[in-house]
């Protein structure tokens, strides 16, 4: 079994060793852990990857392997865990979803809030209660068009909070494959200028006064070309961005190799008071956004990479975060962005046939001034004229 999962880590292109592998085995002849899947996954990661970088690797790894591994319990819920087992998958009809009553944001938690307090046993199905598999606005793996999921998988990428633990994984800046064409695009933004003392060689120059000279070398020199274009670039992570992790980490590889003056930034669905740039220490380590608006020249491109798949709620409502209590709504943030930073766009690396028929795409799109761009070559090639203008 084990073998297999070697090769399985090798597929994934993580940079496992024989060696890595014979010390696993040797620490499980030895019993050096439990009988538990947790305690091997963490021996496992430990022996086997030694670069922080493939730790996402190694976890899509291991669940697809070991047919997943169930998320962990947010025990602040005070829901029992037995509840969350999803023992039904429920489909309903367009006109059935149709027909679910939308709460307002205040009501919707004051309501979950109350029937926490007066459900006293586990259910299952139905409309009302807190349970699995059915259409209340309230539970873990049901349908309903505006709610707050417990756990589980969600259908459609509405509910306003999630209520389950969250992990989210840094994208890889090394990454070069299928970066070419990007790069190409993203030249479009590139400009030179002779800057600062005379530094290089000025060959056509040199070659035109030696021919001039009858033939005596005379040497012309110029100052160094150098790209005086400066980037902010914001990410999406998590969530629903997992779906778009390798074109992202395409991208921004190829930011990276492109523009020296290039720095980025993380968020979560939308930007709100504070930005990170290490996911596994996000809590520890934030930045101030209003630090960061303050920090750059305002002839910084802007480039925001999101799908913009979220509640409403999330941009234009104090308290829409999925993670904390925000005191102000996202949208104050996004203008606030916009504002200091003229030259913006918003790459999606959602389909454009899609953007129209979901609302807080097109609440983006709006704060945005339309300019929201697939993140395609097309879209990209439009994006770096818009930022040029």
């Amino acid at each position: 079994m084990l073998i297999d999962f070697f090769f399985t880590l090798k597929d994934a292109r993580i940079p496992v060793t024989i060696k890595e592998f014979l010390t696993l085995l040797e620490a499980m002849q030895q019993q050096v852990i439990s009988n538990s899947l947790d305690d091997f996954y963490y021996l496992a990661r430990l022996t086997l990857v030694k670069d922080e970088a493939h730790f996402d690797k190694f976890d899509r790894a291991f669940g697809l392997y070991f047919k997943g591994i169930s998320a962990a319990f947010d025990q602040q819920g005070n829901v029992p865990l037995d509840w969350l087992v999803q023992r039904m998958k429920r489909e309903l009809t367009p006109e059935q979803i149709a027909a679910l009553e939308k709460f307002g944001y205040d009501k919707l938690m004051d309501r979950l809030k109350e029937l926490l307090d007066e459900q006293k046993a586990r259910h299952e199905g139905g409309n009302k209660w807190i349970g699995t598999g059915g259409t209340s606005p309230f539970g873990h793996g049901g349908t309903n068009p505006e709610g707050v999921r417990i756990g589980g998988k969600g259908g459609n990428r509405t509910a306003v909070k999630v209520w389950e633990a969250r992990s989210y994984q840094d994208y890889d800046g090394e990454r070069e494959i299928g970066t070419r064409n990007i790069k190409v695009a993203l030249r479009r933004l590139r400009k030179f200028a002779r800057q600062g003392a005379a530094e290089e060689l000025a060959l056509d120059a040199t070659i035109r006064a030696t021919a001039s000279n009858a033939g005596y070398l005379d040497i012309k020199m110029q100052p160094e070309r150098k790209n005086n274009i400066k980037v902010l670039m914001l990410f999406d992570v998590g969530g629903t961005m997992d779906d778009h992790i390798e074109r992202t980490e395409e991208l921004f590889s190829a930011a990276k190799s492109e523009f020296k003056n290039m720095e980025f930034f993380y968020f979560h669905n939308c930007v709100y008071d504070y930005l990170w740039k290490n996911n596994r220490r996000r809590h520890a380590e934030r930045f101030p956004t209003w630090d960061i608006l303050r920090k750059y020249p305002p002839d910084t491109k802007l480039i925001f990479v999101g799908d913009a798949t979220m509640s409403p709620y999330e941009i234009v409502q104090p308290g829409g975060s999925v993670e904390y209590n925000n005191e102000e709504a996202g949208s104050a943030w996004l203008a606030r962005f916009t504002a200091a930073f003229p030259k913006f766009v918003w790459l999606n690396p959602e389909p454009d046939t899609i953007w129209q028929y979901r609302q807080s795409i097109d609440i983006i799109r709006q704060l945005m001034n339309n300019r929201m761009f697939p993140l395609t070559m097309n879209g990209l090639e439009q994006a770096m004229r818009t930022l040029s203008k």
